[in-house]
């Protein structure tokens, strides 16, 4: 009696007042499990859980249980004869299936090779996804199901031994024999293939059902009922010849025979046989009568009433758009599935009548022709309008059956959906925003495919105003791939613009003589400009209502605060080596490494500016060499001043020009030019500067004596004079002094990597200062060098790099801050200020010159309104005019400048850049 509504309401209540039985929620697990995969931890001995699954497909045959399923992990092959012998219940078989699905979405199935598969004296019995080209039998077993089988062995399928009730579905078989006594059984959207015997051979079987098949045979019979087959139907069915050409002299294709002793009862109907053309096929053979048209079978057995006999039937195999087989079944047949061979359901294709029983569509054969539905994709019109104009989404699907699709669309506001079967829903949106709208099409089966979103912009009415954003673009990485040219600004219209209607044309002007255009408002416009500097923009906007608006504002365009990057000393350029001097009034262009420009030396693609040594040697007369970034105009100020004959060096912190590269020039004559690569500044990477109050590392002339032609000596620089131990690079300022001959001194930091570049030119008689960069080596040293004669030197640190490091970098385009020859001499023992500097700005890059001195000394350059220490910035002499790159700190916007006792100087102060903390 099946229960009312009544009883199962209390039978919940209790359950949930009392609970279920304990023993019965734990004893029997719904599934099972078998993996042999490697790594499995599978074992026979177990109880087949996820963890523990069986090795072996017969180990859980052995143990399952009605109302169990077996779990069976596909992949690896199952070498094993596998006999079920055991049984389900009714409504609780035993299921042994595949795990899992396929590359393309179908049910996976797993292979047992050659192995037998035998369900022996067992009932309510469930196989599916099992392959095997081995013998399968199936004996006095009762309600059977073996589906989704690939069973295309030398073997028929074998149902005997008076089974009942077994159904072999959806699998692609060589053959099947049903014999025995065996009754109701159904063969189902199966593909039965063979060429060398009856597909299908039912003996002493009476109820056999053969519905949806396809029937591929080669000169043989494709279904033979006989003996006491009585009862049996076969519907809805495809025989089709595997090969056009003639079956050799007395044979022929066959199509269905009933022997006179099976005749009783069966049925026969809405079978599509082909012949292919060679008039060679005995469609039917009845209670031993041929028939070769399904006219002349009707007439005389009252049988095929919409059997179709042809000569040709193409894409009927495979079920085909256009085939004689779409929409022409019977759906009332015996054993019709809801689903065909691949597990698609039935389904009505709009452009074939539906001629089957009772106007039905469903497909003759395994195979169901569907809506091959792939997918949508959406139109919007207008996609950006003012609130309360009304918004057309059109849909564009790829199906070959468009005219029975429904469409799902979603306008992205809370509204209800718009399902309707038109190809386009209208919607006015009530307020302004981005709504993102969707549409999903639905077949007659109920697949679905979405178009991708697309948003509506939804405006506030008005007229056109336009606007933009103004923002600095700065690197992220010190990629070699890619560029972040300093001085590039990110200029964006979409934040700042009022347009109630699609901007049709956006025209930019920078300002530098530079312009960009495009037709949509929907980016925003990058430009690099060739040096800092107060820009006007102008951004004109015209809609697709004529509208037009126009907007222009000044811009200010500067150099970005940087962290420093040390890198190993590296020879950029030496015209020496290619006899190409450099000329007086004539700039060089000098390549700076960015990215992979030079092999070996791949660097950030980003860099902002550069730290470089410059030399210049065998001047042909007194001159000064000015360094500035390429592309812009050439600075008043200068860099390395050098004799006739002489040879001079100095450091120079210098910004990257727009091409990458920085420009150098003498003022007159003729020189050889050194350039040395020491390191880079580059926004958001890098690490910050702490200025110290200058410190003297090393004195040679107190300690360890004169360096020699060709020695090394190792200074401790981090660790000690307020530089941290973990500092990665230190600011000196090298000072050679009594030395015998001309030579270079290079400072470095790995001991057994000696560069081949210098930091600081020594002459006999004569104090020379150079400040370097020096990245930290082993254990917090340097390693000082000089490659001839001997000299002392002094080492004063001035500041230092590294994570705890407070400030970072901002460069400048050389900038004169200071030139007493407009002001008068800097006497002896005097103290002159300089200002200019950024009132926040906590250190100084600096290149300070003394020249038309009177008496040897020195000058030191400080913080304003810090004590002066017994440092030196650089070592003055009469007759020469004296440069170096100066690191100082900075107090109130202004730096000192003090004048040793040894006689008069006119200084000259120029800004390279400076430091900030943030």
């Amino acid at each position: 009696m099946r229960p009312t509504r009544a009883t199962v309401l209390l039978t919940a209540g209790l359950v949930t007042l009392f609970g279920a039985p304990a023993a019965a929620a734990a004893e029997t697990p719904a599934s099972l499990y078998v993996n042999n995969q490697d790594g499995s931890n599978c074992s026979d001995s177990g109880s087949g859980t996820q963890a523990v699954p069986y090795c072996t497909i017969s180990a859980a045959a052995k143990a399952v249980r009605p109302g169990q399923t077996v779990q069976i992990k596909p992949g690896k092959r199952y070498d094993e004869a596998l006999t079920i012998d055991r049984s389900g219940e009714p409504g609780k078989p035993i299921t042994l299936v595949a795990e899992g699905r396929d590359q393309i979405g179908l049910p996976a199935r797993v292979s047992l090779g050659e192995s037998a598969v035998t369900v022996s004296g067992a009932s309510h019995v469930v196989l599916r996804g099992l392959a095997t080209s081995g013998p399968v039998r199936v004996g006095g077993s009762t309600d059977v199901e073996l589906d989704w089988m690939d069973l295309e062995g030398d073997d028929d399928v074998v149902v005997g031994d008076a089974s009942a009730d077994v159904r072999l579905t959806r699998s692609e078989v060589n053959g099947v024999r049903i014999e025995g006594g065996t009754r109701g059984t159904l063969l189902g959207r199966n593909f039965i293939d063979s060429t060398t015997a009856t597909l299908v051979t039912a003996v002493d079987a009476p109820g056999t059902v053969v519905t949806n098949n396809t029937f591929l045979l080669d000169c043989v019979a494709a279904l033979s009922l006989s003996g006491a087959s009585t009862g049996s139907a076969v519907f809805n069915n495809v025989i089709y010849p595997v090969d056009f050409t003639p079956c050799a002299s007395g044979s022929a294709h066959t199509g269905i025979v009933v022997s006179e002793s099976a005749a009783a009862g069966t049925r026969a109907d809405s079978n599509l046989l082909v012949d292919g053309g060679t008039s060679q096929l005995n469609a039917y053979n009845w209670a031993g009568t041929a028939y070769e048209t399904a006219a002349t079978f009707r007439a005389a057995t009252g049988q095929g009433a919409h059997d179709i006999v042809t000569p040709s039937a193409p894409g009927t195999i495979h079920g085909d758009q256009g085939s004689m087989a779409v929409d022409s079944g019977d759906p009332t047949a015996p054993g019709v599935l809801p689903s065909d061979n691949r597990f698609f359901p039935t389904a009505d294709d709009p452009s074939v009548p539906n001629t089957g029983k009772d106007g039905g569509f469903i497909d003759r054969g395994a195979r169901e022709t569907q809506d091959d539905l792939r997918g949508v994709s959406m139109q919007l019109d207008p996609a950006w309008a003012p609130a309360g104009t009304t918004v057309t989404a059109k849909a564009f699907p790829s199906s070959t059956w468009p005219a029975a699709l429904t469409y799902h669309y979603d306008f992205g506001d809370g509204t209800a959906p718009v399902v309707t079967k038109e190809r386009s829903a209208a919607h006015a949106y009530g307020k302004p925003g981005d709504y993102v709208v969707n549409v999903t099409a639905v077949n007659g089966v109920g697949k679905k495919v979405s178009a991708e979103p697309q948003t509506t912009k939804v405006t506030a009415p008005g007229p056109l105003t336009a606007g933009f954003t103004a923002t600095p673009v700065l690197p992220t990485s010190d990629s070699p791939i890619g560029n972040g040219a300093p001085l590039t600004m990110s200029f964006d219209p979409r934040p700042a613009t009022a347009a109630p209607w699609p901007v049709t044309d956006v025209y930019v002007d920078f300002g530098d003589g530079s312009y960009d255009h495009s037709d949509h408002m929907d980016r925003a416009y990058r430009h690099t400009y060739s040096q800092p500097g107060d820009y006007t923009v102008t951004f004109t906007l015209y809609d697709s209502k004529s509208g037009t608006s126009k907007v222009s504002r000044n811009v200010r365009v500067d150099y970005a605060a940087s962290g420093y990057v040390a890198t190993e000393p590296f020879r950029l350029l030496d015209t020496r080596t290619t006899n190409t001097p450099v000329q007086g009034g004539y700039a060089q262009s000098v390549a700076l490494p960015i990215g992979t420009r030079v092999l070996g030396h791949e660097l950030s693609g980003s860099m902002a500016s550069a730290v470089l040594n410059v030399t210049v040697t065998g001047a042909t007369e007194d001159t000064h060499l000015s360094v500035w970034p390429a592309g812009q105009p050439r600075p008043v100020t200068s860099n390395v001043n050098v004799k006739a004959g002489g040879t001079s060096s100095n450091t120079v912190t210098v910004p990257v020009g727009a091409d990458g590269k920085v420009a150098a020039q003498l003022n007159s004559g003729r020189a050889s030019l050194i350039v040395d690569f020491v390191g880079y500044y580059q926004p958001n990477i890098g690490e910050r500067f702490s200025p110290v109050t200058p410190t003297r590392v090393v004195d040679t002339r107190t300690a360890g004596g004169a360096l020699g032609g060709g020695q090394t000596r190792t200074v401790k620089v981090a660790g000690v004079n307020g530089v941290p131990a973990d500092a990665t690079a230190v600011a000196l300022n090298l000072t050679g002094t009594g030395a015998t001959e001309q030579a270079h001194v290079i400072a470095y930091p790995d001991p057994a990597k000696r560069p081949a570049t210098s930091n600081l030119n020594v002459e006999p008689g004569k104090d020379k200062s150079n400040q370097a960069i020096v990245p930290v080596g082993p254990n917090g040293t340097i390693t000082l060098f000089t490659n001839s004669g001997s000299t002392h030197l002094v080492v004063d640190a001035v500041g230092y790099y590294g994570k705890d490091g407070k400030a970072l970098f901002t460069p400048v385009v050389p900038k004169r801050l200071a030139d007493t020859r407009t002001t008068g001499k800097l006497a002896p023992g005097a103290t002159a200020t300089v200002a200019g500097l950024p009132a926040n700005a906590v250190g100084a890059v600096l290149n300070v010159t003394a020249t038309e001195t009177t008496g040897p000394g020195f000058l030191t350059v400080h913080g304003f309104g810090t004590p002066r220490t017994d440092a030196s910035s650089l070592n003055t002499l009469p007759g020469l005019t004296v440069p170096n790159h100066v690191t100082t700190p900075v107090g109130d916007g202004k730096v000192s400048v003090f004048n040793s006792w040894g006689g008069s100087n006119h200084v000259i102060t120029d800004l390279l850049g400076y430091f900030t903390q943030s």
